[in-house]
């Protein structure tokens, strides 16, 4: 079982797990599986390991910000982050710096997370393989000669190999969801308007989405607790209250009819998924 934000935030507000050490841990298995996955185009370990001994100065003086204090993640290269280049996996942005963060990576520092580094993905998020890519092909971390998906697959493999505990990706067609889906992880499109996405490499403005990748449902909450708000500098964020996220998960669903659609979606399915979903294929008049 991997572990999640939840319990390692747990230890880590009770001065039982360092931020520095969970960081080291981190990057060592960046240095050791990197070079198979491709996942990262650009790793931040100095500043990492110096924010990550910040953090630990800091909770250790009774200053603990939240949950992801002391936590480290990764970007999607197609985030701004002042003074790092942002690329977008792309040879006309391989030597672009940017002079602000995107207002994501604004929160997420002010939450106290630790950034990683910039992770690798398809060219200007425009692909669902992450194999055209200026920095090379990613590969899925449970099996490196498959896709990752994309295009935030550099993103969601991270998180699959243990990488970093959570990671934020894009998307504008699936592109968040698909590679999560790949690489066996949870990934987040939020509802348009309510994530700022100020600050990064757009695809299409009107559907462009930022959204988290975690290990699990309630880590993703955790991100979005974080990620989530108004942004009065992005034209499309939406001015709404916030919602505690985590704490709805603990709330009764009450009753919830779910529909699935047999025709198309089910159409041709290959035996090996119909098992997996335990379904038998498309059955005549569903709806």
């Amino acid at each position: 079982m991997r572990s999640t934000i939840q319990q390692l935030s747990e230890e880590i507000h009770k001065r039982s797990l360092s931020p520095v050490e969970l960081t080291r841990d981190c990057l060592t298995r960046i240095e050791k599986l990197n070079p198979h996955l491709n996942a990262f185009i650009t790793v931040l370990a100095e500043p990492a390991l110096a924010d990550a001994r910040r953090a630990e100065q800091e909770i250790q003086s009774g200053h603990y910000r939240g949950p992801l204090h002391g936590i480290p993640i990764g970007l999607k290269d197609i985030l701004d982050t002042a003074g790092v280049r942002t690329t977008a996996a792309s040879a006309q942005y391989k030597d672009r710096v940017p002079t602000e963060d995107a207002e994501v990576v604004r929160r997420l520092r002010a939450a106290g997370a630790i950034i990683l580094g910039k992770q690798n993905l398809h060219e200007f998020a425009y692909g669902g393989s992450s194999l055209i890519s200026f920095f090379g092909e990613v590969h899925n971390a449970w099996d490196p000669s498959r896709v990752a998906g994309g295009s935030s697959g550099g993103s969601a493999t991270s998180v699959a190999a243990g990488l970093g505990l959570a990671a934020i990706g894009t998307d504008t067609a699936g592109s968040v969801r698909l590679p999560a889906a790949y690489c066996g992880v949870v990934g987040l499109k939020p509802t348009y308007g309510r994530v700022s996405a100020r600050g990064v490499v757009p695809l299409s403005w009107s559907y462009d989405h930022v959204g988290p990748i975690t290990n699990c449902v309630r880590d993703t909450a955790i991100m979005l607790d974080v990620i989530a708000g108004y942004d009065p500098a992005d034209p499309g964020s939406a001015d709404m209250p916030r919602q505690n996220y985590t704490s709805c998960l603990d709330q009764p669903l009450g009753k919830i009819r779910i529909g699935v659609l047999h025709t198309f979606f089910f159409d041709d399915l290959h035996a090996e998924v119909a098992q997996a979903i335990g379904s038998k294929g498309p059955r005549e008049n569903q709806r």
